[in-house]
């Protein structure tokens, strides 16, 4: 353990993917970089979270292409070659992401505790954080820190967007316009809702709230056809984004929307750093462990339902990271209480 009067030198944070753990990372940083200002900062993470997380500034990122294979390590080797780091934060339980540690030269290789170490992390490791239980991804991070002796957490995600994006946002939510933001889509397709729900949400907005209705998303190909889907469906008017920004155009436009609709995905997440709040439609995961950190209390958790129905269990019997991705599981939503958390939030 590093006490905190004696800062490193530097510090190499290890954590690919996905973007809403990218998220997670953020207020780590922040927290680093008020209370070491003189460390270095090095984070290894994928190649399209940094098209997000690389606008942050005071730290050196260093790109991994997950799909390159064995050219990744030749690259990243000699990225690094006769560097050493003080401290190494692994926080990503993975083995792909343990054997790309192996190529980071540092000191102390700081890991999760045993128990939570899947995929053999500990292997990879040589120190590890305090053991805790069924905590939330982002509490979890800030265990790094406190192995390191900090017990300050600084919660900014601040990051600076360029002009450009904040002018898209501007243009889509003109000052003073009631948003609806629906993200529809997770990369994982058995945490999706249906499109009729969402057509149900969307046409709620604008005839009892009178909101401007925005989807948004990547461009993939089930993310366009969900997004066209929706439209049909819907009895309203409403501008379809879908597949049509960047990661900074898209947080810029978090930033402006009232409020978030999304299952768990990385947006949920990215509306985190921007503050706005998010409506996240649970049942495949749970809210606790991996919603969004300050919006817990507005999504619609049909997690417990889940486990009881799938499982055959209470959610607490179940293990902390258990998912419950299966067929059907998000049809435990009903449009009903996704209105009524939308009711609830804006009055």
């Amino acid at each position: 353990m590093l006490p905190k009067d004696t800062p490193p030198r530097s510090v190499c944070i290890l954590r690919l993917s996905a973007l809403g753990d990218a998220c997670h990372v953020v207020p780590v940083v922040r927290t680093l970089q008020q209370v070491w200002p003189q460390t270095r900062l090095t984070w290894i993470i994928g190649k399209a979270e940094a098209r997000l997380m690389g606008l942050i500034e005071g730290v050196e990122f260093i790109t991994v292409d997950k799909r390159a294979g064995l050219a990744v390590g030749r690259e990243l080797r000699s990225r690094l070659a006769g560097r050493r780091f003080d401290v190494l934060l692994h926080m990503q339980l993975s083995l792909r992401a343990s054997l790309i540690s192996r190529l980071v030269p540092a000191r102390i290789r700081l890991g999760f505790d045993r128990p939570r170490a899947r995929e053999l992390q500990w292997l990879f490791t040589n120190a590890r954080i305090a053991p805790r239980t069924r905590e939330h991804v982002l509490d979890s991070f800030f265990g790094f820190l406190e192995a390191l002796g900090i017990g300050t957490r600084v919660l900014r995600w601040d990051v600076p967007l360029p002009q450009e994006a904040l002018a898209y946002a501007r243009q889509l939510v003109p000052e003073g316009t009631r948003t609806l933001l629906i993200s529809p889509c997770s990369s994982h397709t058995l945490r999706n809702w249906s499109a009729q729900g969402y057509a149900q949400v969307a046409e709620h907005a604008v005839r009892r709230h009178g909101m401007r209705v925005i989807l948004a998303g990547g461009p993939t190909q089930a993310e366009r056809q969900t997004g066209a889907e929706i439209e049909r469906l819907a009895g309203v008017a409403m501008v379809n984004q879908i597949g049509r920004d960047t990661l900074p155009q898209m947080l810029a436009l978090l930033k402006r929307a009232t409020v978030l609709v999304t299952p768990d995905s990385g947006p949920a997440h990215m509306a985190t750093m921007v503050a706005t709040p998010v409506i996240g439609l649970y049942a495949a995961t749970n809210p606790e462990r991996s919603g969004p950190y300050l919006s817990r209390k507005w999504c619609v958790n049909a997690y417990p339902e889940a486990a009881r129905r799938f499982r055959g269990r209470e959610p607490q019997q179940l293990p902390w990271a258990e998912k419950i991705e299966e067929p059907g599981v998000m049809d435990l939503i009903r449009p009903g209480a996704v209105t009524a958390r939308l009711d609830e939030l804006l009055a």
